[in-house]
């Protein structure tokens, strides 16, 4: 609607320099369409006239009475109105409004869907959380993130992959193997002084107590051996509970990468040879320095030590470096907040090496505030000084934890309160938008256990639709296909969180106002295809975050 709209304003203005009221001959690049806070102003604002001032050396106003003067008439409209300076407004026809719900029946699952995207390759990678023990809870909120980002890309017509980096390299890991190590030797009976950098949590005794089961005793081995297979056996089993966990809250991955491969495989060292022959970067103090001050970063960094050993740094340079060979057009990284100083060092690096910064995008997830009864709540116990994202799946569920980590910009503190996620009343978000599609399918069974029979949307006399209610779902529902597209291009799916808020809200205000199933046997038909238009769009929505859409509650 908003498209066709904008057409026939672009089709008007070359209209105008056909006739000679408009001189300049400017198409301008795009022309802005919104939707007025207040409905008494139209269904849609322009502010086209305003932008033409300059070039066309005339009042707004007079440049809006042109454009007026050439769309009068048009189907599309059934009132236009000049305001202010020169707004133009525009109210549709409720015929325009009834072809939405047309679209809604022929595209089904696919309606709001668009290929805006062409096919452009993006990776997302995300959670990515070191394999030394169980996903918490911030980590949950970063894989929601990550996951409805790339559902959404993908609903807009972009090619996106899933990746998870596996950082099975460096001191973490061995730190990880020692730790499980000493606890083997605890449980043979020797008496450890367990250091304070070791990782002190149960679940270490636990796979040290399994690594006995099944791998047996190290004595035959030296200390550095028998770390490495405590550390490889950690790792193995971990991973195992991270993706267990990731299954559990409904994220697959397309691929999971190993740094460990990137040293095994030469990457690293070939990626820094590179960086030596294009003059990126310069020994100094017994170091190897990238030379990210030359664009844009504050200082150089360090990509191998004076000890010679690396950096995560360089590590980070040959994995995104790799990340391009692969074809992708542009990735996408899921950070924590306490990672935003090192962005400018990697667009730096990117930028070093031939890529424009914004080839890599950096989502930042902040905190998120565990309460229960609008309280702080510690639920940590077997996992360390921390609350594993197990725990909280299984004490509200899967669609609960999902919906709640997307209620607010990523890059915004979120407070979880436990109590309010496990209420089934209106005062939990994620209950009062599933009961809406759930509301739709009892909708459905009454009528069907009254007698009457659905028609076919194109057998349906949608004229009576006439309340202001009725076609103000339907707008609501018209503007889902570009809510998908801003909430993908800005990499922002609380959007369509907000947005499925607003037409659970319209839903039940509507059905508590007005009844769907009346003695006009018209009427009836027209607001049960209304009705379970708003149940597709809200499954559509609620699928499209990993959310489930029930059909009784």
């Amino acid at each position: 609607m908003k498209e066709q709209l904008r057409l026939a304003l672009l089709s008007a203005l070359k209209q105008c320099y056909v006739d000679g009221s408009l001189t300049s001959g400017e198409l301008p690049e795009e022309v802005q369409l919104e939707i007025p806070k207040n409905s008494d102003h139209g269904d849609f604002s322009t502010n086209l006239a305003m932008t033409l001032a300059k070039p066309e050396k005339m009042a707004p106003r007079k440049i809006a009475e042109a454009l007026v003067a050439v769309l009068q008439g048009n189907p599309l409209c059934d009132k236009i109105e000049i305001a202010g300076p020169g707004f133009i407004n525009f109210r549709l026809t409720a015929t325009c409004w009834y072809d939405v719900l047309d679209q809604i029946f022929a595209q089904g699952c696919d309606y709001g869907h668009s290929t805006i995207g062409h096919g452009t390759k993006i990776q997302v990678e995300f959670v990515s959380a070191n394999p030394t023990g169980p996903l918490h809870i911030g980590h949950g909120r970063g894989a929601v993130v990550g996951d409805a980002v790339a559902a959404v890309l993908q609903a807009a017509g972009f090619e996106v992959q899933r990746e998870y980096y596996v950082n099975d390299a460096g001191n973490q890991v061995v730190t990880l193997g020692r730790s499980i190590l000493l606890r083997l030797r605890e449980l043979q009976g020797e008496k450890i002084d367990f250091p304070e950098d070791g990782y002190q949590a149960e679940y270490i005794v636990d796979l040290a107590s399994k690594f006995r089961s099944e791998v047996g005793e190290l004595n035959n081995l030296s200390e550095d051996e028998a770390i490495q297979s405590c550390a490889r056996f950690g790792v193995t089993e971990i991973l195992k509970w991270i993706e267990a966990d990731l299954q559990k809250f409904g994220i697959k991955f397309d691929h999971w990468y190993s740094e460990k491969n990137l040293y095994d495989q030469g990457m690293v060292d070939r990626q820094l040879d590179e960086l030596k022959q294009k003059g990126l970067s310069f020994e100094q103090d017994n170091a190897l320095w990238l030379r990210t001050t030359a664009f844009g970063d504050d200082k150089d960094r360090v990509l191998i030590k004076s000890d010679g050993s690396y950096t995560y740094f360089a590590s980070d340079v040959a994995y995104h470096m790799e990340k391009f060979d692969r074809g992708f057009n542009r990735v996408i990284d899921v950070w924590g907040a306490d990672h935003h100083g090192y962005i400018p060092r990697m667009k730096a690096m990117l930028t070093g090496l031939g890529h424009p910064p914004e080839d890599l995008e950096v989502l930042l997830i902040q905190m998120v505030n565990l309460l229960r009864d609008g309280k702080p709540y510690i639920m940590g116990k077997r996992s360390g000084n921390f609350i594993t994202l197990r725990d909280v799946i299984d004490e509200v569920g899967r669609d609960a934890c999902r919906f709640f980590f997307l209620m607010r910009r990523c890059d915004s503190q979120l407070d979880f309160d436990l109590e309010l996620a496990k209420q089934q009343s209106s005062d939990n978000p994620v209950y009062y938008v599933q009961y809406a599609h759930a509301r739709v399918c009892s909708i459905n069974r009454n009528a069907e256990e009254a007698g009457t029979k659905q028609l076919q949307p194109k057998d349906v006399d949608y004229s009576c639709l006439k309340l202001a209610d009725e076609l103000a779902l339907v707008k609501q529902l018209a503007r889902y296909p570009e809510t998908i597209v801003g909430a993908a291009l800005g990499y922002e799916p609380h959007r369509i969180v907000f947005y499925l808020q607003d037409l659970a809200a319209q839903f039940h205000s509507y059905y508590n106002r007005h009844r769907v199933l009346v003695d006009d046997p018209a009427t009836t038909q027209a607001r049960l295809c209304l009705a379970n238009a708003v149940r597709i769009v809200l499954a559509n929505a609620l699928r499209l975050l990993g959310l489930s859409a029930p059909e009784r509650m």
